[in-house]
């Protein structure tokens, strides 16, 4: 997992700041007394094979190579390296004839944004919680010109690493394993700024979106995509136990209250431009992802309804720019 590409670009763009404290953040991002099923995951990487891959589509997915790139028994190999990791949550992913059907069809929730995008050619892009960086790729394959995606989870750092090696090892993107909150602050310096699927775990929503807007060049956007109840303008769902199965859930507001709190700090011009339903469909679990996931989590008499008697998961996504 070779980040000196990334950081030998750094002083040449707005995030040289960070250079001070990066090298430190992910050394400890990625402590094996920390995590102790990392090295057995750092194994797994480096015995997945190298394959040549003789076509790369980041715009209809992503699409590493083709069934005869490789032979049989190499084929397998890939796929026991890939499995090691699982389970694989953000995707799907198409590897030299293996599906990786992740938990999420996350190409959905791409198909829903990027209609709202701002242009991303040539743009320097944040993506918070990005997990294993499939976003990430959707976003060099619209044209970005340098992706970093930060989450702090290890498993999804390897997991990034393992379709990067497979993509080309010098791509501009990269997985940090790091939160927002060790970025700079008022760092200012992100075209875009994606937070997709994080709001709602986050204890102090307003510091969040603080966050977000200080890491913004100003005039850049930020696309936030969140849970949400149906309501008027001030009404909020804080659970008190769980939500859907999840026990780190904060905040679910009406759309009106989300653009409240976005005009509240700061933003310009805060906008909802898609609200659907998240569907067992798009949410379940598969051979990559082999625990309980979204049916499970459904009232099992009333699927408008979550396990514990709560609104069903809806999600938006809202779009504003930084001043």
């Amino acid at each position: 997992m070779d980040y000196q590409p990334l950081l030998a670009a750094l002083p040449h763009t707005p995030l040289a700041p960070w250079l001070a404290n990066l090298p430190e953040q992910i050394t400890a991002g990625l402590s094996e007394q920390r995590y102790g099923d990392l090295p057995g995951w750092k194994q797994a990487l480096m015995e997945m094979p190298q394959i040549r891959a003789s076509r790369i589509d980041l715009q209809q997915g992503v699409i590493i190579g083709t069934p005869s790139d490789c032979d049989d028994t190499t084929r397998a190999q890939l796929r026991a390296a890939l499995e090691q990791l699982i389970p694989w949550r953000k995707g799907p992913y198409h590897v030299h004839g293996i599906h990786i059907d992740t938990e999420w069809r996350s190409d959905w929730k791409w198909d829903r944004v990027l209609p709202h995008l701002a242009p991303l050619k040539d743009r320097l892009i944040l993506d918070v919680g990005c997990g294993n960086g499939y976003h990430c790729w959707r976003m060099l394959g619209a044209g970005a010109a340098r992706v970093i995606g930060i989450d702090p989870s290890p498993r999804f750092v390897v997991q990034f690493h393992m379709i990067k090696q497979l993509i080309d090892a010098q791509a501009p993107v990269d997985v940090l394993p790091v939160g927002i909150e060790d970025l700079p602050p008022k760092l200012q310096a992100f075209d875009t700024v994606f937070s997709m699927g994080v709001f709602y775990h986050r204890r102090s929503p307003m510091d969040h979106l603080r966050e977000l807007k200080e890491a913004l060049r100003p005039g850049g956007q930020l696309v936030l995509e969140t849970l949400v109840i149906e309501g008027e303008l001030g009404e909020v769902l804080v659970p008190e136990g769980r939500y859907a199965m999840m026990n780190n859930v904060w905040f679910l507001p009406s759309c009106a209250t989300m653009v409240s709190w976005l005009r509240k700090m700061g933003f310009a011009n805060p906008r909802v431009v898609d609200v659907c339903p998240t569907t067992p469909e798009e949410q379940r679990s598969t051979h990559w992802m082999r625990f309980h996931s979204l049916p499970e989590f459904l009232h099992p008499d009333n699927p408008a309804l979550t396990a514990e008697g709560h609104p069903a998961p809806v999600r938006a996504v809202f779009v504003a720019e930084a001043p």
